[in-house]
């Protein structure tokens, strides 16, 4: 059976990279990303960032006016950091506009996030949650009336609505112990990191599953994902050469190629995604790192959209 047959795949637009992005390859890749039938199409946020970043917001608006079906993700927004009446008529707008299609990713970040924007880092869960809370109420309320420790909001109107409802999806990134219990509480889907090592995820799974049916939900029916840095070459060792370049000089860390990332020939890749499928995974955001619209041919044929 074919992998596409058993579980859902996402597609990485070209959006950060140690050079250049060309408008061209990102139009390439969405459109036939939809043509082939993936799932998604997802973008990081990396706003502050040593090398080239597109914002999330503006390139899958973009993505979303060229393509007819497939849906328009940010993996993730560091919530914290950003004002959350302001990212929800975002999302509302992208999901208006995409008539339906916008999946918002939010995560906690890290230390430097706070530092880069000024915003306490002191109780940043407590921020996180409210935040979560308030842009569902903007989303699913004519008029909201809210009262949280760090947030208030009186009579507060948001249009337009979102077409999904009751509201598009929120999943959670972060693979802390303490991150999968929220996941497993106020989102609609889960997403480990590109840079989380398989071996982390193998862990992870096993504890969203059991947080999952503490929380009363289907594990069956909860997106559980993970981006995946990527290259498919049928030389092995070029492959591999290009996934250490973009984990030495993005992460700044050439370990990830083999302790997080998939490299090799097409039979090397399928191996690995099977691996990464028979540890729970029911979602894959597939993310090459270079030559983008050759890998996401390669890609499709290894999954079975060809």
């Amino acid at each position: 059976m074919a992998l596409k047959d058993r579980i859902a795949f996402g597609m990485s637009l070209p959006h950060r990279s140690p050079d250049t992005i060309d408008m061209s390859a990102v139009r390439q890749v969405a459109q036939r990303a939809d043509a082939l039938g993936f799932q998604d199409l997802w973008v990081t946020e990396n706003t502050l960032d040593h090398v080239f970043c597109f914002d999330p917001i503006v390139i899958l608006t973009y993505a979303a006016a060229i393509t007819t079906r497939i849906r328009v993700g940010v993996s993730v927004v560091v919530l914290p950091v950003r004002n959350p009446i302001h990212l929800a008529h975002e999302i509302a707008t992208l999901d208006y506009a995409s008539n339906g299609r916008a999946v918002l990713g939010v995560g906690l970040g890290r230390d430097n996030h706070y530092t880069e924007f000024q915003v306490p880092r002191e109780r940043r869960i407590r921020r996180f949650l409210e935040e979560v809370e308030l842009i569902k109420a903007l989303w699913t309320q004519s008029k909201v009336d809210y009262r949280g420790s760090l947030y208030q909001l009186e009579g507060g109107r948001m249009a337009p609505k979102p077409v999904q409802k009751p509201h598009p999806p929120i999943w959670l990134g972060g693979g802390h112990p303490d991150a999968i219990k929220r996941a497993a509480v106020v989102a609609e889907g889960w997403m480990d990191s590109g840079g989380s090592s398989v071996a982390e995820f193998s862990r992870s799974v096993p504890a969203l599953r059991a947080a999952l049916e503490k929380a009363s939900r289907d594990p069956a029916k909860f997106p559980i994902s993970k981006r995946v840095f990527m290259s498919v070459h049928e030389r092995a060792e070029v492959a591999y050469a290009e996934l250490d370049r973009w984990f030495t000089t993005v992460y700044h860390n050439p370990k990830g190629a083999e302790a997080s990332g998939v490299h090799g020939t097409p039979e090397q890749v399928r191996e690995r995604l099977e691996q990464l499928v028979s540890m729970g995974a029911n979602h894959l955001l597939l993310n090459p790192v270079c030559r983008h619209a050759e890998q996401l041919e390669a890609l499709a044929k290894i999954v079975g959209l060809a």
